[in-house]
């Protein structure tokens, strides 16, 4: 015979907050505005020269199409042992063996088969401070899009990745 239980609502406070964030921000029903303030595009800290912006995405460019290279096996990880903290270093190497070992294959050797290239498609770049900058990567690998984001610094008086993140 089934057993059957009374169930006896137990009344709970709601809160104005739940579910939603613990302040009150004003709502803007009006369209965003378009443009950055002089001197500050994007969404800088400080304020760039774009000369000096202009240069380092590029330079920002390279060194992340070097990195997906380099996870492919494409590239040996020594390439970018100079623009990179030993802490990232060591994880890269770590990921491209990984890599390479579940093709049954070695890192940094190139892939005989004609196999799809990632490529980096765009970089966005956020100036923290005069020696940090932050960038957001999209990285192409052939229908799919993925993402990495990575903190770039100037140590012992180069720039250096000091932080990287695959997505």
């Amino acid at each position: 015979m089934p057993t059957t239980l009374a169930v006896h609502p137990i009344a709970l406070p709601i809160t104005s907050i739940q579910g939603t964030l613990a302040f009150d921000a004003p709502v803007d029903l009006g369209p965003p505005e378009i443009g950055c303030a002089p001197g500050r595009p994007g969404g800088d800290v400080i304020p760039v020269d774009g000369h000096v912006r202009r240069r380092l995405e590029q330079w920002c460019h390279r060194y992340a199409q070097a990195v997906v290279e380099i996870v492919s096996g494409d590239r040996p990880v020594t390439q970018v042992l100079r623009w990179t903290t030993p802490e990232v270093y060591d994880s890269l190497g770590r990921r491209a063996q990984l890599v390479a070992a579940a093709a049954a294959r070695r890192p940094g050797q190139g892939r005989r088969e004609a196999a799809v290239r990632s490529q980096v498609l765009g970089v966005r770049t956020c100036f923290v401070t005069p020696g940090r900058l932050e960038a957001s990567i999209h990285v192409r690998h052939g229908e799919r899009s993925r993402a990495m984001a990575a903190c770039f610094e100037v140590i012992n008086g180069r720039w250096q990745c000091s932080a990287l993140e695959f997505a």
